[in-house]
């Protein structure tokens, strides 16, 4: 007997409706026609064991127990699904071949293989294991991912990287928890100090954000633009460039802040003759953006509706379980393996059936053409996130629903239009010595960008204030004639508050906010700060544990969040440390390390932490209302919404 083990109910469903009929339906599995057998788990059916299972001593918090390092890890049912483990105890006994039908990542690859290791399954049934990747729950998609099963002995590493980062979340975020809880209390904070290697350094970045922002004092910087005329009476803006010989005058980022040396420019460049120095035209090619990863799709969702991150991964998962509209959506990858290109007439004629107000005065998509988004070898075990064969009926869903498929479909739609092509022409001018430029940028062909206009998406130009629609035809040597010069005084501006789609940003570009150039190299290629997976889910958290709070679409840190941040030693705040890990995570899956490797370093890391916590009392965190967070469970790991 074949027993499939699907990561959810709603994906057994799925894998049993295209196994032979007819079907008996039992309590926790359903039994196919031939025989074999479908079951599931309801996420994570296993948890880490408490402190205490390794010691009666750990029920009590207390500075001399730390750090609490296992010798042999210990996982334990969880009460509300234990029912479902003892259908699986029984079904992997009487079957012949286990099939890990686990979501297409390293929780899902994890979440399955933790059961049957736990369950005792022989060392042979192991080893014959094999793994179904399931991205898109429609028969005809199952049906194709059960002809292509794999060996589970491929995805070890997979489940191995899985492994490490549950191991290492429950080391750090409960010792780091339990030290700080209790030297909070000897400062009159009775509240639970949460404590993770993804939750804290967020929280630092919104802290430091805020600090930024209260502390920012504005300053004024000058800008000067010329006025200039052709000998045919056309006119154009142009705007100054200054000169190294400025650099005193001007702050980092090249502003002017001296108002003196601006007017002076000003009033040499007023009614003078001037010239052009160069002209270049240049026509520029725009592909199409790439498909959406969850991360992306969630920036862009929030930017155009406002929705929060958890929003965006709830709607994805309804689209996907319910409505079986798009694939699966916990992905990272932005690429697609090169075989799904021909699934696109199919698809599209999906999306132009149900979906046709996306193709609104736009030329039909050419299924025949392929973007650089079909690419084997950005994909692994899942692939962007794009419709279905399914065509959609928008009036089943609700506005969430409609606005995240309507999306997913015009981003796919993009890969099958041409590149949008535009001019763009920069002029240089010399007045008196001085140096202005005047850009321009004309549109030539729309491509894809037609399927956007209605859309406030991300795909329009940044600084289009600085950027003229056209310019007169000039050459080079012309002369012109400046009518007058403009001085324009602007006042520089705090960093704006995080948003969902700002603080998502951050997250997977967590490089940006790394300050050694070494570490920065390192990360500018991960996934950044946590997973696709987990980012919305480690967001609400802190959400719940009184350490942010939302303004309108702004987030800030609350008074608690600030104390926390402000006790912590850096490494524990900064991005430093676990996007690191995320790294050497990324480099386990891929065999490049061993589990080893990483976790010695992190336990003798951890040790120093403890010895600094131990050490000092978090003084910022006095006179301060208590966190109402719970004492109990607050490092624990819930499914693939971590408290890290």
């Amino acid at each position: 007997m074949n027993l499939y083990i699907a990561e959810k109910p709603s994906l057994g469903r799925a894998i049993a409706d295209v196994l032979p009929k007819p079907h008996k339906k039992h309590d926790g599995y359903i039994e196919v026609g031939n025989g074999d057998c479908v079951s599931w788990c309801i996420g994570h059916l296993l948890e880490q064991a408490e402190p205490d299972a390794y010691d009666e001593k750990y029920k009590s918090w207390k500075l001399e127990h730390l750090p609490i390092i296992p010798d042999a890890w210990q996982l334990k049912p969880k009460p509300k699904t234990r029912k479902q483990l003892t259908v699986l105890r029984k079904l992997v006994k009487q079957a012949s071949q286990i099939i890990n039908a686990g979501d297409p990542d390293r929780e899902g690859q994890l979440l399955v293989d933790e059961v049957i290791s736990y369950l005792k399954v022989s060392q042979t049934k192991i080893k014959n294991t094999q793994r179904l990747l399931i991205s898109d729950l429609n028969p005809s998609a199952v049906k194709r991912a059960l002809s292509k099963l794999r060996p589970n002995q491929e995805f070890v590493p997979l489940a191995t990287s899985a492994l490490a980062r549950s191991r290492a979340d429950w080391l750090f975020g409960m010792n780091m928890t339990r030290a700080y809880t209790i030297q909070g209390k000897k400062v009159g904070y009775n509240g639970v100090l949460s404590v993770g290697r993804v939750q804290t350094p967020l929280l630092g970045l919104v802290v430091r954000r805020d600090e930024e922002i209260e502390n920012f004092q504005s300053k004024p910087f000058y800008e000067v633009l010329a006025h200039l005329q052709t000998d045919t009476s056309e006119t154009f803006t142009a705007k100054w460039k200054p000169s190294e010989a400025c650099a005193p005058y001007q702050d980092e980022e090249g502003r002017v802040l001296s108002k003196k040396l601006a007017q002076n420019v000003v009033s040499k460049i007023s009614e003078q003759e001037a010239r052009v120095d160069n002209v270049s035209s240049k026509e520029k090619k725009q592909a199409p953006p790439l498909l959406y990863n969850l991360s992306s799709l969630q920036i862009d969702c929030s930017k155009r509706y406002g929705m929060s991150a958890q929003d965006v991964l709830s709607t994805c998962q309804s689209l996907y379980e319910k409505h079986k509209l798009i694939t699966y959506p916990r992905s990272d990858s932005r690429y697609l393996p090169k075989e799904q290109h021909k699934l696109a007439p199919k698809i599209l004629s999906a999306i132009s059936s149900g979906a046709n107000e996306l193709l609104e005065s736009v030329a039909a998509p050419n299924s025949k053409l392929k973007s650089k988004v079909w690419n084997d070898s950005k994909v692994d075990a899942h692939h962007a996130i794009v419709p279905t064969e399914k065509t959609p009926n928008l009036s089943t869903l609700s506005q969430r629903e409609k606005q995240v498929y309507l999306h997913v479909a015009r981003q796919y739609l993009a890969q099958f239009y041409p590149a949008y092509i535009y001019l763009e022409t920069i002029v240089e001018v010399i007045i008196q010595n001085g140096l202005f430029i005047a850009k321009a940028k004309q549109d030539k062909s729309q491509g894809w960008k037609a399927l956007f206009k209605s859309s406030k998406s991300n795909h329009n130009d940044d600084k289009e204030d600085e950027i003229q629609r056209r310019l007169p035809d000039l050459v080079k040597g012309q002369d012109l004639y400046c009518n007058k010069g403009e001085l324009i005084e602007k006042q520089t501006q705090p960093p704006k508050p995080f948003t969902d789609a700002t603080l998502l940003a951050a997250m997977t570009g967590i490089n940006r906010y790394v300050k050694d150039s070494e570490i920065k190299k390192i990360l500018k290629d991960t996934d950044g700060l946590g997973t696709e997976a987990t980012r919305a889910g480690i967001i609400e958290l802190l959400f719940k544990r009184n350490f942010l709070q939302r303004q309108g679409k702004t987030i800030t840190s609350t008074p608690a969040g600030r104390g926390l941040i402000n006790s912590l030693p850096e490494t524990a705040t900064t991005p430093d440390m676990t996007a690191l890990w995320e790294s050497k995570l990324d480099a386990i899956s891929r065999k490049e390390i061993r589990y080893q490797s990483f976790m010695t370093p992190l336990q003798t890391n951890l040790q120093l932490l403890i010895e600094q916590a131990s050490s000092q009392l978090p003084t910022a965190l006095q006179g301060l209302p208590s966190n109402p967070a719970k004492k109990k469970r607050i490092y624990k790991r819930k499914n693939k919404s971590t408290s890290k």
